[in-house]
C-alpha cells in the first residue's frame, strides 16, 4: 500500500515533466525564427511570403468580382491554403520535438520581417540625412504603399516611423503570438490574413467590398509612462485599430507627432495627429527601429513563454 501511494504522489510529477518537455519545440522554434530573421532577414528572391502573395494575385486575377461574396471566397481560399499545409506539417511533427522545432524556427522566420523592416527604415534615413531626396523617396515603397512624390524630409520621416510602428505590430509581434497560441497552423494562417490585408483590403473603389472580408483592423530615450498616455489618448483616433495604438506608443516614446495627410494610388487620406511632440526627423527613424528591435526581443520572449504555459499536465504534443 505504502509503494502503491508513492507512485501516485509520483505520477503528477511525471505528467508535469511530459509536458514541460513537449513545451520546449515550439517555444524553441519560436526564438530560433526570430534569431534566423535577424541573421539573414528575407531573401531577394524566392520567399515565401512573396510566393504566396503571387498565388494571390493570380488567383484574385482569374476570380476577382466588385462583390462581397466574391471577396470571402477568395479570402477563405487563400487562407486554406497557407493553414492548410501548415497543420499538415503540425501533425507529421507530433512525437517528433527535434523536427517541430526546426519547421517552427523555418515557419517562424518565413512570416516574419523585423530584420528586413529595420534595413530599409536605415536605408532611407542614411538618404535623408546625406540629403538624398531621391533616393530616399526611391526607398519609401519598400516601407509602405503612400505617394512619395510630394513628401519633404519631414514627411519622408514621418512615413518610415508610422511603417516602423505599424509593421512591428504586424511583422513581429502578431505572428509570433498566434505562434504561441496554435503553432504553425497560427503562423502560417494569422501571415496569410495580413498578406490578404496588404493586397485587397484597401477603401478602393475595385476592393471596396471584394476586400472586406480581408482587411483587418527607454531605448530610445523617452518614457514608457509617455508611450502608454499616447496610446490611451490618440490610439482610438486612427481609422486602423492595430494601427493607429502602435503609432500613437511609438509617438508617446520618441516624443514626435505623426499622422497627417497622405497619398494612396492618387487617393488623398487625412490621418488624425498622433501624439503631441514635434515632426519627425531622419534620427527619429534610427530610435524607432532600435525600439523595434527591443520589442522584438521582448516579444519573442513573452511568446516563447506564451507556448511553453499553454501546455498542460498530461498533454503531450511533441
Amino acid at each position: 500500500m505504502v509503494r502503491e501511494r508513492q507512485q501516485a504522489e509520483r505520477a503528477p510529477r511525471r505528467g508535469c515533466r511530459d509536458g514541460q518537455a513537449a513545451a520546449w519545440p515550439q517555444a524553441g522554434g519560436l526564438v530560433a525564427g526570430i534569431a534566423l530573421d535577424a541573421i539573414f532577414a528575407d531573401p531577394r528572391r524566392g520567399h515565401p511570403v512573396a510566393a504566396f502573395g503571387r498565388a494571390v494575385a493570380a488567383l484574385e486575377a482569374r476570380t476577382y468580382a466588385g462583390t462581397r461574396s466574391r471577396g470571402v471566397l477568395h479570402a477563405v481560399a487563400c487562407l486554406l491554403a497557407a493553414a492548410g499545409p501548415a497543420a499538415a506539417a503540425d501533425l507529421l511533427c507530433r512525437g517528433r520535438p527535434v523536427l517541430r522545432l526546426a519547421v517552427t524556427a523555418a515557419v517562424c522566420w518565413s512570416v516574419t520581417g523585423g530584420a528586413s523592416l529595420a534595413r530599409e527604415a536605415e536605408r532611407l534615413a542614411l538618404a535623408l540625412e546625406s540629403g538624398d531626396m531621391a533616393a530616399a523617396r526611391a526607398r519609401l515603397p519598400s516601407l509602405c504603399g503612400r505617394d512619395p512624390s510630394g513628401l519633404g524630409p519631414a514627411g519622408l520621416a514621418r512615413a518610415a516611423v508610422e511603417s516602423v510602428a505599424e509593421n512591428t505590430c504586424d511583422a513581429v509581434i502578431a505572428p509570433l503570438l498566434w505562434g504561441a497560441a496554435l503553432g504553425l497552423t497560427g503562423l502560417a494562417g494569422y501571415r496569410a490574413v495580413n498578406t490578404l490585408d496588404a493586397m485587397v483590403g484597401h477603401r478602393s473603389p475595385r476592393y471596396r467590398d471584394f476586400g472586406w472580408a480581408a482587411a483587418l483592423a527607454p531605448v530610445v530615450g523617452g518614457r514608457p509612462g509617455s508611450a502608454l498616455r499616447a496610446m490611451r489618448a490618440y490610439g482610438a483616433r486612427h481609422p486602423s485599430p492595430n494601427a493607429g495604438r502602435c503609432e500613437a506608443a511609438f509617438a508617446g516614446a520618441l516624443g514626435v507627432r505623426l499622422g497627417g495627410t497622405n497619398i494612396y494610388g492618387g487617393v488623398t487620406e487625412d490621418r488624425p495627429q498622433l501624439g503631441d511632440g514635434r515632426l519627425p526627423r531622419a534620427a527619429d527613424i534610427h530610435r524607432a527601429v532600435r525600439l523595434s528591435r527591443a520589442i522584438t526581443c521582448a516579444a519573442a520572449v513573452v511568446a516563447a513563454a506564451l507556448a511553453a504555459a499553454g501546455e498542460r499536465p498530461g498533454r503531450r504534443r511533441a
